[in-house]
């Protein structure tokens, strides 16, 4: 199943996605459950896929203004250096655990929406990756229950400043500026995912393929990252775990190759879709 967050006639719902229209599912469920991240906490996941399944879609996906997956994520929790063609370009020496950062929610943008390049910086970067919305919480969760954790997983953008990402040397201040996470176009419930290690990760700028890997190529796998995540913070439904970046970014490019107004993004991974973005500058979107 795939579900999408959307804002319809002002305002906010989700909805599962049939035959290219939305089957709205905001409070048709249970009394509350009118976000993708309330379905998960309530485990209806499987009830929302028996009522989608049985129903026309409700409206098109063109008649509605697209959110980030999940809009109102509690932990944002963000791996760096998970590819080892990432790990080597920027010459960073291995690590027995893995490197952590977190990004704030309201940095996100939807599918479609513009990633802004801010006033204060031009070296805004992509960084392709494959998100995993956490589906039952926990803490010391181990390696080999970590997959039952899973809601399901979804495309991402975790667009980098680069120049702020280096004033410090934590990661954060280059991580979380608004208008730079994109999120989208849907989740794709983990049932239907199957094995995610199959799965392989592509982004485009400008139509041309600027990184390319397998997500078996992750040096932490999603089981151990949700294994050590959940022993140093508990985690929740509607949480999120970046899972890192494959080589090719465009920091490390010969010259640099950073995003800049007019350019358009896209990450697309196998059976989770294509995430699209156009670039546009602070000044542009300003009110």
């Amino acid at each position: 199943m795939k579900l999408m967050s959307f804002v319809r006639l002002g305002k906010c719902g989700f909805g599962a996605v049939v035959d290219d229209g939305i089957v709205d599912l905001t409070d048709r469920l249970e009394p509350g459950i009118n976000s993708m991240k309330a379905l998960i906490a309530a485990d209806l996941l499987d009830a929302a896929a028996a009522f989608a399944a049985e129903r026309r879609p409700d409206f098109a996906v063109s008649d509605v203004t697209l959110l980030p997956v999940i809009p109102d994520a509690g932990k944002i929790l963000c791996v760096g250096l998970n590819y080892e063609t990432h790990r080597a370009e920027t010459k960073r020496p291995d690590n027995q655990h893995p490197t952590m950062f977190t990004r704030y929610a309201d940095s996100q943008i939807a599918h479609g929406q513009p990633m802004i390049v801010p006033t204060v910086s031009d070296k805004l970067d992509f960084e392709g990756e494959m998100a995993v919305i956490i589906g039952r919480g926990g803490r010391c969760i181990p390696e080999d229950k970590a997959l039952s954790h899973v809601a399901g997983y979804a495309c991402y953008n975790d667009g980098t400043i680069r120049d702020w990402q280096r004033h410090t040397h934590q990661f954060g201040p280059g991580k979380t500026f608004p208008g730079t996470g994109g999120f989208g176009p849907f989740m794709v419930t983990a049932d239907e995912v199957g094995d995610y290690s199959k799965l392989s990760i592509k982004t485009r700028l400008n139509g041309e393929i600027m990184q390319s890997a397998t997500l078996a190529d992750l040096i932490f796998p999603v089981e151990r990252l949700i294994a050590y995540i959940s022993t140093y913070t508990p985690l929740s439904a509607g949480d999120v775990i970046l899972t890192g970046t494959p080589g090719g970014v465009g920091d490390r490019r010969d010259p640099p190759l950073y995003m800049k107004a007019g350019d358009v993004i896209e990450v697309e991974i196998s059976k989770l879709g294509r995430l699209v973005n156009p670039i546009a500058g602070e000044a542009a979107i300003a009110p």
